[in-house]
Parts: structure tokens; C-alpha cells; sequence
């Protein structure tokens, strides 16, 4: 894989974070999208770069081309920058592209009270499974962004004999999630904060209903959390059964993990990411399946290359380059 070098005039972290969404206001196609029911009577909404009817995939070849699988980050979904240009430069490097939407972020409010966190991993079994059956002998790349990463991470070292993935890449991944929340808190990362919190307030409210049932918490409760610590504290940890926010982050937290996988994946951070500290940097020898990618520069999900004229992104370059010749080499 190349090396990331940041664009000219865009290297400070901040900028590397924030600019992709100035660069790319809008969705680069219209996705096609599939609804799966749960078997906990909830549903998991899909956006393909291609239908996956039956009648598409005999007609387009479907049946053949390898899949990439992406698992978006906090509050994401195919609108943001990240998702549907990855899925995208996949596309059009002959890959049929698929994201499965955690509960909530698709843009219509789950069934059910329990939401989604950086530890559930029995939904993206759930969909992989539902991939697999229809798609059987297709290789499967997937790719985590931030909390997708973790998550993905914490699946990887759950379902290491029998992960139904040829390869992973976890990108921006917040490895240490105590760390991370306490992180988000300080200095400029705070706008970060306020955007992803006003976000999770905002779905919460929309089920207040049955949070106050599962939860006893009211409306004025949830309008008064100003921090994502007190949000898990008091919505994600009892609603995922933790104890308490600690408890969550200390069983969700993918590092001490990362021993367990044995699919071959490559994990990429950036030193000045806004969102960490180093305590997610692993401190310790890793499996020689992971390939683990340190760079100086990139903020959280950020990776811009070239120039301040002429942004690119270096992640839709890179991964469909460096699957394309996994397989090639296969």
C-alpha cells in the first residue's frame, strides 16, 4: 500500500478532519437500498452500489465480483464523505459495494429502544451471514471507520475461526474508548463533539417514548446530557446491558483484542488524529496477520492528498489498489 502524504497547505488535523465534507457536499450516486428484519423484530437498512435482486446479479455478473463491505462510524451513514466514496471507488473498480446502516442511522428511528455501540457485533454477524448465503463464493473485503472500526475489530477477535471475510481494514479506529471520550472533550475537539452528541440526542429524542420505558429517562434528562460520557453513562451502557459507562468502554475497547484476529487485516491511524490520544496506538507485538500503519498525518477519517486546489482522497485510492492486487495475487 502507498504512503499517505498529506495535501499541500492541509496537513494541520483539524483541516485533514473537516475538509471532506467541504469537498463533497453530496452523495457520488444513488445508492440502492434494502431493508432486513432482525430477528429481534427490528430492522438493518443496506445501501448497494448495485441491486441485489436475483435478476441483477444473473443479468450484471453479480454473482462473480468480489464485494466490499463498509461499517460506517458514529451517527454515519451513506451520506457521509468516507462512505459513499469508498463505496463508490470500489464500484468503480468492479466491485459490488455494500454498507449495512447501524440501528437509527438511516435516516428513520429503529423499532426498538436498544440502538447500536461500539461493541455489538450480533448485527454485522447477522447481515454477513445474510451476505454470505446470497453470495456464497464471492471474496469479501470489509472496512471499519472509527466506531464501524472498533466494532469490526471486536468482530474480528469474537468470530476469528469463521469470519466470513477474506480481508479487513480498520481505519481511525478508537481503540481505547475511555481514553477517546475523555479526548473529545478538549480544545477544538469539542466542535466534534458537539456535532456527534446533538446528533445522539437527536435520534434519542426521536424514540423518547421507549427510552423512558426501557430506561425511566425523560426528554429534559436527554436535552440536558452535554457530554458523549454522560450519554453512555446514562442511554448506551444500561440500554446494552453495562453497567455503567466504564464498564462499557472497558468491555467494548477493541486493543487488548486485537491478539485474537486471524484474518489477515490492516489497521491505519493517524498520530494527530483529534479524536485519540496514543493510548489506542497498540503497545504491544501484533499477529503477523495485521499490518498495522501508523502516519504522522490524516486527522480521524480525514487522509486528503495532492494539493489545496487539487484535494484527493487518499483512502479511495489506496484500499481498492491494495485489495485489487490481494486478489490478483490470490
Amino acid at each position: 500500500m502507498t504512503i499517505f502524504t498529506a495535501a499541500t497547505g492541509l496537513s494541520n488535523p483539524h483541516l485533514q478532519t473537516l475538509v471532506p465534507r467541504f469537498i463533497r457536499k453530496q452523495a457520488l450516486f444513488t445508492p440502492h437500498w434494502q431493508t432486513l428484519d432482525t430477528p429481534d423484530g427490528d430492522f438493518l437498512d443496506l445501501a448497494w452500489s448495485e441491486s441485489p435482486d436475483s435478476d441483477n446479479i444473473s443479468s450484471n455478473n453479480l454473482g462473480s465480483k468480489p464485494i466490499f463491505v463498509l461499517f460506517h462510524g458514529l451517527e454515519g451513514s451513506f451520506e457521509s464523505p468516507y462512505a459513499n466514496g469508498l463505496m463508490n471507488a470500489f464500484a468503480q473498480d468492479g466491485w459490488l459495494s455494500v454498507m449495512m446502516h447501524f440501528r437509527g442511522c438511516s435516516g428513520k428511528p429503529n423499532r426498538l429502544a436498544r440502538a447500536y455501540h461500539s461493541g455489538e457485533v450480533e448485527d454485522a454477524r447477522f447481515f454477513l451471514r445474510h451476505l454470505h448465503a446470497q453470495f456464497p463464493h464471492n471474496p469479501k473485503v470489509a472496512v471499519g471507520i472509527s466506531l464501524g472500526g472498533n466494532m469490526l475489530a471486536n468482530y474480528l477477535a469474537e468470530y476469528a475461526d469463521d469470519p466470513l471475510l477474506s480481508a479487513a481494514t480498520i481505519v481511525s479506529a478508537p481503540f481505547d474508548l475511555a481514553c477517546c471520550s475523555s479526548r473529545i472533550e478538549q480544545g477544538f475537539s469539542k466542535l466534534y463533539k458537539k456535532y456527534l452528541l446533538n446528533s445522539l440526542k437527536s435520534n434519542a429524542l426521536k424514540k423518547a417514548n421507549l427510552l423512558q420505558e426501557k430506561l425511566d429517562i425523560t426528554t429534559e434528562t436527554i436535552h440536558n446530557i452535554t457530554k458523549l460520557y454522560e450519554f453512555d453513562e446514562r442511554i448506551t451502557a444500561p440500554l446494552h446491558g453495562f453497567k455503567n459507562a466504564q464498564d462499557y468502554y472497558a468491555q467494548c475497547s477493541a486493543l487488548p483484542k486485537l491478539t485474537k484476529i486471524k484474518l489477515p487485516t490492516q489497521i491505519i491511524h493517524a498520530k494527530d488524529d483529534p479524536f485519540m490520544t496514543d493510548d489506542v496506538i497498540p503497545k504491544f507485538v501484533l499477529p503477523d496477520n495485521i499490518d498495522y500503519r501508523l502516519f504522522q498525518k490524516g486527522g480521524h477519517v480525514g487522509f486528503i492528498t495532492g494539493s489545496t486546489l487539487k484535494p484527493r482522497f487518499w483512502l479511495e485510492e489506496a484500499l481498492p489498489a491494495y485489495y485489487e492486487s490481494i486478489l490478483n495475487s490470490a
